[in-house]
């Protein structure tokens, strides 16, 4: 039977969580970004994954060599940043989803107050791995875990049930208006496959 715990001190003792995983996270944001905007030309894919690769041995090696100051190593802030950020990701995905399930229009009118919500809970997190700013729980006694657990809970369901139990809007109510509405939805959604469809033709050239 593997015991995973020794597997994860094995991958530790050889570096795999100091240096390969930062360094391949860094290398393919980079590679994406230079891939994306293309500042080569399309000709340029040599250039950005010799740069990508750079950037992340630049990232990665200082860490292991203990180069960075103490308090500002980006692999250590990394490390404690990325769970958070995880669960922050994976908890706005599963908001829209059980939105979406009721309403897709009430996603859609929730997904610019998720996508803010999640930015300024991503800043938090990376400025409290920074020292930048201290937590609720340093500047009230009585605010614990369990507190902001509760009025996270508190605050997404008290919002489902809102979007839920709402009054139908004046559009909901018009058929005219719904109908223009769902039209103008169907044009956006074929135009997002044109688009989607010629990146993907794009890529296979």
């Amino acid at each position: 039977m593997v015991n995973y715990q020794d597997l994860i001190y094995y991958f530790q003792q050889y570096g795999v969580l100091d240096f390969l995983l930062p360094f391949i996270l860094v290398f393919t944001v980079i590679f994406a970004v230079l891939q994306k905007i293309k500042p080569f030309g399309n000709d340029g894919k040599n250039f950005h994954v010799i740069i990508a690769f750079v950037c992340g041995l630049l990232f990665v090696v200082p860490h292991v060599l203990g180069t960075y100051p103490p308090s500002y190593d980006p692999v250590v802030i990394l490390n404690n940043a990325l769970p958070g950020v995880s669960l922050i990701a994976i908890f706005a995905i599963m908001a829209l989803i059980t939105l979406g399930v009721f309403n897709t229009e009430m996603g859609n009118t929730l997904l610019p107050i998720v996508a803010f919500g999640s930015f300024a809970f991503v800043a938090y997190i990376f400025g409290s791995s920074l020292g930048l700013w201290s937590g609720p729980y340093d500047l009230f006694s009585w605010w614990t875990a369990d507190v902001t657990e509760l009025l996270v809970i508190i605050a997404v369901f008290g919002g489902i049930v809102y979007f839920i139990t709402r009054e139908d809007s004046d559009t909901e109510k018009d058929p005219a208006k719904l109908a223009a509405a769902k039209k103008k939805a169907d044009e956006k959604w074929e135009d997002y496959n044109k688009r989607l469809g010629n990146i993907i033709k794009r890529r296979g050239d």
